[in-house]
């Protein structure tokens, strides 16, 4: 009987994670460049009643009797699929078309975004909305002349200045490739930190031009949206919602038969 009652426990705590993940996947189904996640499950270890007898002479074999105890979240992964590209016409909204990362630098660490938007601020310093520096392949942040009358991003990452009638090129913007995107440690304000599971060493960032060693195009006056796919998600938090009823069943059904042992004794 405890067993069926920790194994419901345990259902519930699963099936709540699963619930805070999706919603975390819709609330940010507008959030520029954000992938989204999902919960797997792995069932915990099994009490063995009886082991596994094999086939003998004068006995055939026989299978163990094993009793579940319950279930636990496996893990959360990030879905890294594209985003659509959204046209706004606004040069310093980039996007990554295909793989890679945008590099940006924060209060002296160095992180990884899809999302694009990004803004000078009062120095001609290429920033983010929460005034990260974005780097170019060299790993210095990027500028844009003080007296540019304008400039443009090519879709190999080519910053170019107009500065009294002549072109000149700026820098060109780094990105980073990641063996194993799903590895990385979100951070907030749309940014990723690598990990040791990202890549073989994260004190070291893989920057290159877009287009190169598998990694991406930038795209100026575009902007990658979320890939989160709400009709997924509803479907999933059903799913979530019917599996949080069951286990909740489970546990109230277990204490009525704890009850009923109780009153044997009336």
């Amino acid at each position: 009987m405890l067993r069926s009652l920790y194994s419901g426990i345990s259902g519930l705590r699963s099936f709540q994670t699963k619930l805070d993940v999706v919603a975390n996947n819709i609330a940010n189904v507008n959030t520029y460049g954000f992938k989204a996640s999902r919960t797997t499950f792995a069932d915990l270890m099994s009490q063995t009643l009886v082991g596994a007898a094999q086939p003998e002479d004068n006995r055939g074999g026989a299978n163990a009797v094993q009793i579940g105890l319950g279930v636990r979240v496996a893990s959360t992964d990030l879905l890294m699929t594209q985003g659509s590209l959204q046209f706004t016409g606004v040069t310093l909204d980039l996007a990554v078309d295909g793989n890679g990362f945008f590099a940006v630098e924060k209060e002296g660490e160095r992180l990884l975004t899809r999302s694009g938007n990004f803004y000078l601020d009062a120095n001609g310093n290429v920033v983010t909305a929460g005034g990260a520096f974005l780097l170019d392949v060299n790993g210095n942040r990027i500028q844009i002349p003080p007296d540019a009358e304008s400039f443009s991003v090519d879709l190999g990452g080519t910053v170019r200045a107009v500065v009294g009638g002549a072109v000149q090129e700026v820098a060109t913007i780094g990105l980073i490739w990641v063996p194993n995107p799903q590895g990385l440690e979100k951070v907030g304000d749309n940014m990723y930190r690598l990990t040791p599971n990202a890549t073989p060493n994260p004190a070291v960032l893989d920057l290159g031009a877009p287009g190169t060693g598998g990694r991406g195009l930038v795209r100026s006056g575009y902007l990658e949206m979320s890939n989160v796919d709400l009709a997924q998600e509803f479907t999933e938090m059903i799913i979530a919602q019917r599996g949080f009823q069951a286990n909740a069943r489970i546990t109230t059904t277990s204490d009525e038969v704890l009850q009923e042992l109780v009153n044997l004794k009336r």
